[in-house]
């Protein structure tokens, strides 16, 4: 451990270095996919309040399960260096032990799959694959053999599993089915969600290429991640747009809408920053897709 490393460590107590683990500000990201597949459902008169509770709290588990893997990881990979442009790792600056953040991680999965044994008994063998698949992609993000996050590939994994799986998952759970609107709904929420990765990619450009991570703003650079971002943005928008007009008696799904000054400002942001400068970037899109999805959640009930 570095000297710099050992001054944080000492300064940081333990309680709040598991709050720095559990990077509590990603977790709205596990909350909104269920938020709007629930809100799916209750449209459909077959909200569950329990089957809810059951699949909010296995989404934050498998969340966190991912996050502690993930800083474990990148510390064994050695990617997280002292160069690191964005908030402390807790491995990597020495305020937890490996051992410690293994066992966070495996209790988090584990705790998930229990809740996941409940939710196959509602939802049968379709959620017993997602469940599974789920826990797997979020271990293989960073660690195992082939990480999949450092070949470019983390996006794509993130667009399906914290957007579309997780949304129709959880419509699945409380009404048997899957819909046409249920699957369009989850666009916008897995464009948004990827987005979050994009900003932190994108700023990690530099340190992830000199440590070999290559991540998707690696491979395809600067210009190209610029542009990826704002696709991404003004997919939710466009979507949300196509389902009004393809019933324009769903007024209330606009209710989004609110938030495209938001969107736009963080497009500008995101074309005239880079490096440390991204963080408030990074921390308003996941701000734009708690706001995003809340106003869908909202919209689809009225």
């Amino acid at each position: 451990m570095s000297a710099c490393a050992q001054h944080v460590a000492t300064r940081i107590s333990r309680p709040k270095a598991w709050l720095m683990a559990l990077r509590v500000p990603t977790l709205p990201a596990a909350v909104v996919p269920v938020l709007v597949g629930s809100a799916l459902a209750a449209r459909a008169h077959a909200f569950s309040a329990v089957v809810f509770a059951a699949v909010l709290a296995a989404s934050l588990l498998i969340q966190i399960g991912t996050n502690l893997t993930n800083d474990l990881a990148d510390f064994r990979k050695g990617a997280d260096t002292s160069a690191r442009l964005g908030p402390t790792r807790v491995t990597q600056a020495g305020l937890l032990s490996p051992a410690a953040v293994a066992a966070g991680s495996a209790l988090s999965f584990g705790l998930a799959a229990l809740l996941g044994v409940y939710l196959i008994t509602v939802g049968g063998w379709p959620i017993l694959i997602a469940g599974l698949a789920s826990i797997a992609a979020g271990i293989a993000y960073t660690a195992g053999p082939w990480p999949y996050g450092y070949h470019g590939l983390g996006d794509l994994f993130v667009f399906v599993f914290f957007g579309l799986v997780a949304v129709l998952g959880t419509f699945y759970l409380q009404t048997g089915s899957l819909t046409p609107l249920a699957f369009a709904l989850s666009i916008p929420v897995a464009a948004l969600v990827t987005a979050i990765l994009v900003v932190n990619n994108f700023r990690d450009l530099e340190t992830d290429r000199h440590t070999g991570k290559h991540t998707l703003a690696v491979i395809i650079g600067a210009r190209a991640t610029r542009a990826e971002y704002i696709i991404l943005l003004a997919l939710a928008y466009l979507v949300i747009l196509g389902v009004w007009a393809h019933d324009p008696a769903s007024f209330w799904i606009l209710l989004p809408f609110l938030t495209a000054p938001m969107a736009a400002r963080l497009i500008g942001d995101f074309r005239s920053r880079q490096g440390m400068a991204l963080n408030p970037t990074l921390r308003k899109t996941a701000a734009l897709h708690l706001l995003f999805g809340l106003l869908l959640a909202v919209g689809l009930v009225l």
